[in-house]
């Protein structure tokens, strides 16, 4: 059981010092977690202090692959509207 910090990390160093089992650290070209110190936070907090700090969408996975902040969670837009802004934007 552990989590994974991905390339859509941007190393705002939030995390870190957060970590109870100190299984976060800093890498090239972002943050790792430490597979056999990640306990989760179980027994700790009721989720996971990473997760509950990161401010990117999708940069945590659970133990499952699966995004602790998934897109929308954090900015409130749903992924299809913000495609398309995007798209709107780039069409300018």
């Amino acid at each position: 059981m552990a989590l994974e910090i991905i390339d859509s990390c941007v190393n705002c160093s939030a995390c870190e010092p957060l970590c109870p089992s100190k299984a976060i650290f800093a890498a090239k070209p972002h943050y790792l977690i430490d597979a056999d110190k990640c306990n989760e936070c179980a027994g700790e907090f009721d989720d996971p202090q990473c997760a509950s700090i990161c401010p990117v969408e999708g940069a945590i996975l659970n133990s499952a692959g699966e995004e602790m902040n998934p897109p929308g969670s954090l900015t409130g837009i749903p992924p299809e509207r913000w495609a398309a802004v995007q798209a709107e934007i780039s069409a300018r």
